[in-house]
């Protein structure tokens, strides 16, 4: 358990403790538990798609619908966004957001990746809106796979970015200047942004297995000129084209490397072959 609390957010291992030792929750029945609720309803900082200041707003988590809504006025009738739970994705970006409570919240939306940045004053506050929303997909994914256990079911909630940082890409004609993008890698999905807190991604691309045509190599393909000041170079094959990144430093070179090749070498799940064809249907 030590070992684990290691590699926990600061404010999550810090709400762990604080919830073990000083409120005695696993004392309790876990139905006393606020995120076992079925719905949660609260205000949380949120930044602004387009200006980046973070105002307050309401949140709605809701069991029965599946749903997070949040509503740029209390009382608002009808909400600004409606994110189904079963595309969430969240995790804890303190240094990203600049907030040692900010949270960040990624979801599917007409097929791409949307981001959400939100804080909370109180640690205990953000910590039982992340916990709440774990519920509330682990209800939803017993109900699409009755016959699953929590061992099972547990792994396909929130999950942690595997790598994220600066690298510098080129367009598809490969002739186009180099940009620099901050990168995500979720899993399969290499996203990239003109900021790191950024609403949209630029781009996406979809990694598949290396036996279906995806491949990554250091440096370039023969003939391919670099104009980039960052002289460490990746190329990503997919069956459609190739994609040119730089890096600055040979160690981020390799560790992007390294972070690619686990996912092509990682057998696809059915959903990841759903996934793979709505991609090259969209692009």
């Amino acid at each position: 358990m030590i070992i684990m609390l290691l590699f926990l957010p600061r404010v999550l291992k810090e709400q762990w403790i604080r919830a073990k030792y000083e409120r005695k929750e696993f004392f309790e029945s876990w139905k006393s538990f606020t995120y076992e609720a079925g719905v949660r309803d609260g205000m949380l900082m949120k930044r602004g798609r387009d200006n980046g200041q973070f105002l307050n707003r309401r949140f709605i988590l809701s069991e029965r619908d599946g749903t997070l809504k949040y509503f740029t006025k209390y009382d608002a009738k009808e909400p600004k966004l409606v994110i189904k739970v079963d595309t969430i994705n969240a995790t804890f970006q303190p240094e990203k957001i600049g907030n040692p409570n900010g949270l960040q919240i990624t979801f599917l939306k007409d097929y791409s990746t949307r981001n959400i940045f939100v804080y909370h004053e109180s640690g205990k506050e953000i910590v039982d809106w992340f916990n709440s929303i774990r519920a509330v997909q682990l209800h939803y994914l017993k109900v699409a796979f009755p016959g699953a256990t929590d061992a099972e079911l547990i792994p396909k909630l929130t999950r942690n970015f595997l790598k994220e940082g600066f690298m510098e890409k080129t367009g598809p004609r490969q002739t186009e200047g180099y940009k620099k993008r901050w990168f995500t890698l979720d899993h399969r999905r290499l996203m990239y942004f003109k900021d790191p807190l950024d609403a949209f991604a630029k781009g996406e691309v979809f990694l598949g297995n290396k036996d279906h045509g995806y491949s990554v190599s250091p440096g370039f393909p023969h003939g391919t000129s670099c104009n980039s000041s960052w002289q460490y170079g990746i190329t990503i094959t997919t069956p459609e084209r190739n994609f040119l990144f730089t890096c600055e430093t040979e160690s981020d070179q390799l560790d992007w490397l390294k972070h690619f090749n686990n996912v092509m070498s990682a057998p696809m799940s059915p959903q990841e072959y759903t996934m793979e064809a709505t991609f090259r249907h969209k692009h």
